[in-house]
């Protein structure tokens, strides 16, 4: 009979592991919270309504239509059972001969239970829905306001994080203030900028994991497009719309756009000496997760210190998702033909922050 594989969790590793393995030994069957996959690079995009939902995302039924091996289940993990080799999900439960994890990461609130309650995330499609529809409905509530400070209130924008996606909401969201907002609300035209957009970042400069030049280019990028960028600064709460910061100051806003850290989950059946820095289950040089023989881990939940180029852990970005994902599933189809599996190691082809039109 062939041998299970389990994968939860569709994304990047997910996918492209379930992809890559050839071999019709192995039965497949992935599991996701959704029925669909998506394209996170793009999230700010449908954010900021230059894109729909639609134009980043796929079924994942009809993507394996064609894939015998290949099955879906919708439903999120509730609990493993190593000894028994069986995943308990909200949909039922599942039997396996191996379990991979590709379930990526979680939105980090660093425990300020008032920003998590009343910020806006930017970690999938209903969180960028969310954004979009509410910066749509305070453009529309200010149009009602008549204090000059209310409709600042209404209009000005936090967001806290200065990596990619931080950069590429705060320079989206200057450029619809001045090609967008002003044409379509000709009422604030009237009175002057009254909208206001501040980049939160604790650390000493933007887009720390990438070079020197395009932090310093995104910066003054930023800067010319009116955005006020406060480094070495975090968020440290968020009161009856106040963002406070470690700074000491404040700034009334009635937008908090989240996109400060990430976290990965912790699964129960896992103990906790599996787990390192971030939540980030720790993987030997194949992706197993080390104190286990049949369960592995790839993307952004795990970490893997075994590479000597990355001896604290690869970046959590795609290009390691994708390739962690087909090596394993190389080494998966080599089990079977009995040919030496590979250890993974990472190869770096670069990165991409989109900050404005023309501007990358």
């Amino acid at each position: 009979m062939a041998k299970r594989i389990v994968i939860v969790g569709g994304g990047f590793a997910g996918l492209n592991i379930a992809k890559n393995i050839k071999s019709k030994e192995y039965d497949i069957i992935l599991v996701d919270r959704n029925n669909y996959m998506f394209f996170p690079p793009l999230l700010y995009q449908v954010a900021t309504g230059f894109l729909t939902s639609s134009n980043i995302s796929y079924p994942y039924r009809k993507m394996f239509r064609n894939k015998r091996n290949i099955r879906f289940k919708l439903g999120e993990v509730i609990k493993v059972i190593p000894n028994k080799n069986t995943i308990e999900l909200t949909t039922g439960a599942l039997s396996f001969d191996y379990l991979v994890f590709a379930t990526g990461t979680e939105t980090n609130y660093f425990g300020m239970e008032n920003v998590r309650k009343h910020a806006i995330p930017m970690k999938t499609i209903n969180d960028s829905l969310e954004m979009r529809n509410y910066i749509l409905s305070q453009l529309e509530k200010a149009t009602n306001l008549t204090s000059v400070q209310e409709i600042s209130n209404a209009l000005t924008i936090v967001i806290a994080g200065g990596g990619p996606t931080g950069v590429e909401v705060a320079g989206m969201l200057a450029e619809m203030r001045v090609s967008i907002f002003r044409k379509d609300y000709p009422e604030f035209e009237k009175m002057g900028v009254l909208s206001h957009i501040y980049l939160v970042d604790g650390a000493e400069q933007l887009l720390s994991p990438m070079s020197k030049d395009a932090q310093e280019y995104t910066y003054n990028m930023l800067a010319s497009q009116g955005v006020k960028i406060l480094l070495k600064t975090q968020v440290t709460d968020y009161v009856d719309n106040v963002v406070k910061l470690s700074n000491g100051q404040s700034i009334q806003s009635e937008i908090l756009i989240w996109a400060a850290g990430v976290t990965a989950q912790i699964f129960e059946g896992i103990p906790s000496e599996h787990y390192g820095p971030g939540r980030r289950l720790l993987v030997d040089a194949y992706n197993k997760i080390i104190g286990f023989e049949n369960i592995y881990a790839i993307g952004d939940t795990c970490i893997q210190k075994s590479d000597v180029h990355f001896p604290n852990g690869h970046p959590q970005v795609a290009q390691v998702a994708l390739q962690q994902g087909k090596n394993l599933a190389n080494n998966f189809n080599y089990q079977l033909d009995t040919v030496k599996i590979r250890p993974f190691s990472y190869k770096d082809r670069g990165s991409m922050a989109i900050i404005g039109r023309n501007k990358a």
